[in-house]
């Protein structure tokens, strides 16, 4: 049975930082691309960042370029989403996402594998 599981998030001060870590379990997922994912209180689900299956690509949502990073352990089967100088309008449960095709990274409807999402609230 295939398992996401997302941990880090919290409540944090505004500058402040996270860093969001989703392991993967009952399978292998070193040759996709993952992504993480987020909604905000009333919003829909919105891309945040996504990584090939080496790492040698990144992608993000220009609204966090250049203050999250997102990274992967293949060995560890985990990605991560450094998060720092957050912002009130950071505020959303994150998902992390698995895509085994190749369509569009940007869109949600491209994942397969989902995990079920950390809180993370920032304060101003």
């Amino acid at each position: 049975q295939v398992q996401l599981v997302e941990s880090g998030g919290g409540l944090v001060q505004a500058g402040g930082s996270l860093r969001l870590s989703c392991a993967a379990s009952g399978r292998t997922f070193s040759s996709y691309a993952m992504a993480w994912f987020r909604q905000g209180p009333g919003k829909e689900r919105a891309f945040v960042a996504a990584i090939s299956w080496n790492g040698g690509m990144t992608y993000y949502a220009d609204s966090v370029k250049g203050r999250f990073t997102i990274s992967r352990d293949n060995a560890k089967n985990t990605v991560y989403l450094q998060m720092n100088n957050l912002k009130p309008e950071d505020t959303a449960v994150y998902y992390c996402a698995v895509r085994p095709g190749g369509r569009s990274l940007y869109l949600d409807d491209s994942y397969d594998y989902w995990g079920q999402g950390t809180q993370v609230t920032v304060s101003s």
